[in-house]
């Protein structure tokens, strides 16, 4: 009965553990897929610098191939452990568990091969302003759209500020990105009439903020490292299952083949008629529930016995 209940106890936590499972994956994939964009942007704009290679070094763990195709791999397995789990299968929770320790493995060596310190400062930001000279040219027109897309998304104008389009550009006012309504020529009118129209802050330290890191950064690492506490407690929890489970489908075959023969009550209460040797072999046996089958051939001795009585 006790291991029955551990049994029971047992499958409710794993099929807790692989629903945590298949949400936790499916956050780890929307919040990659959300960064991904302009996290794409910002290598854009920060092409051949040492930004380029802070924000790699900093986003790679978290949004490397390998991570994200363990986390599809693991969705999948979360279904093999639930099928394991419902049907109570050795088969299917051996493999539940082999897979969930080789994308533990996959994911530990993932972390540990991309981890490393980030080294930038922010005169660092200095260096975007050498890649402003390319902007509205034609051969550079995804240039132009990245930055008029980054100025756009992160309410920013310029590196330092709105002016560096003019220290760096021929141009005699902004893009019209810098405006906080854009809309066509935009900046003009701002800058000829109220510059509060422009975006104050500079676009350098909304990169530098973005490299250090940010909060869908922070939710990916938090999510990261609650999947591998997960992991490693589904695997503890399934090799007990595992146990649990052989161990029920020993114990009967060892209860079957051990099971004591009561004495036979025929032979204690005469010794001048005994029971034949055949009753005795086949004497009480016991059933999986415990309780004793008296043999058939027991009741001619008992007749016999009344039948002297008698006489």
């Amino acid at each position: 009965m006790a291991r029955e209940d551990a049994v029971r106890c047992l499958r409710c936590l794993l099929y807790a553990l692989n629903l945590l499972f298949w949400l936790m994956s499916a956050c780890v994939l929307g919040v990659a897929a959300w960064i991904r964009d302009p996290l794409n942007t910002v290598l854009t704009l920060t092409a051949h610098t040492r930004l380029e290679e802070a924000a790699v070094l900093t986003y790679s763990p978290a949004v490397h191939p390998v991570v994200m195709a363990a986390c599809c791999i693991l969705i999948m397995v979360a279904m093999l452990g639930y099928c394991g789990t419902l049907r109570c299968n050795l088969l299917l929770l051996s493999w539940y568990f082999c897979s969930l320790l080789l994308i533990f493995c996959l994911e530990l060596a993932s972390a540990v091969w991309t981890y490393d310190e980030v080294a930038v400062q922010r005169s660092d930001m200095i260096s975007l302003k050498s890649r402003m000279s390319n902007f509205g040219l034609q051969r550079y027109q995804w240039l132009t759209h990245t930055w008029n897309h980054f100025q756009t998304e992160f309410k920013c104008c310029g590196v330092i500020y709105f002016t560096d389009w003019l220290e760096m550009t021929e141009m005699e006012w902004p893009p019209d990105s810098c405006c906080s309504n854009p809309y066509l020529g935009c900046a003009r009118i701002a800058y000829e009439n109220d510059l509060s129209d422009l975006h104050q802050e500079g676009c350098g330290p909304k990169i530098y903020r973005f490299i250090r890191g940010t909060k869908q950064l922070q939710a990916l690492r938090f999510l990261g490292v609650s999947i591998g506490v997960a992991q490693i407690l589904a695997m503890a929890l399934t090799l007990m299952l595992l146990w649990a489970l052989y161990y029920g489908r020993k114990s009967p075959e060892l209860d079957s083949t051990a099971l004591p023969t009561a004495p036979d009550d025929s032979a204690s209460l005469t010794v001048t008629h005994e029971p034949p040797a055949g009753a005795l072999k086949s004497g009480c046996l016991r059933t999986n529930k415990g309780s004793p089958v008296m043999n058939a051939t027991s009741k001619p001795s008992e007749l016999q016995l009344e039948m002297e009585c008698l006489s």
